[in-house]
């Protein structure tokens, strides 16, 4: 799949790490570290901007790493970037540790994955059909 791109960035355009990984890394692209201190948040820019195709989205999901090593993740997981955003990806992060933490320029802050996905057209109803679930909600498919 071809993306339109345009890197305002001192790092490389995101990539894969491997040939079967789902999402590309993003960079922090700051001119100076940003302290995050326990329970703050932040945006990080990436200078990254791109043009999805309609019927696309990038989905902005925290870096398994920083989220265990160090208590950083993405705020609001996972942050949704609509294929008609053309500014700058930003990433919201959050220090949920107890310890201050140093975003450095160039660091890996986030994962990037393109989905595809549909718009839904509704179609309203009187009922819905019947399952064995039914309206069971939160833990009600049992214990294990």
């Amino acid at each position: 799949m071809k993306v339109k791109v345009v890197n305002k960035s001192k790092n490389d355009l995101p990539n894969y790490s491997t040939i079967a990984s789902a999402g590309m890394d993003l960079r922090a692209n700051i001119d100076a570290p940003i302290l995050l201190k326990p329970l703050s948040r932040t945006i990080v820019r990436t200078g990254i901007f791109m043009e999805l195709p309609i019927g696309y989205e990038a989905q902005v999901r925290p870096r398994s790493g920083l989220a265990f090593k160090k208590g950083i993740t993405v705020l609001n997981s996972p942050g949704t970037i609509d294929a008609d955003y053309r500014g700058e990806i930003g990433v919201i992060l959050v220090n949920l540790s107890d310890e201050e933490f140093i975003i450095e320029d160039g660091e890996r802050i986030a994962q990037m994955v393109l989905s595809k996905h549909e718009q839904v057209n509704w179609f309203e109803v009187e009922t819905l059909e019947e399952t064995e679930r039914g309206s069971g909600g939160f833990g009600s498919t049992g214990l294990k």
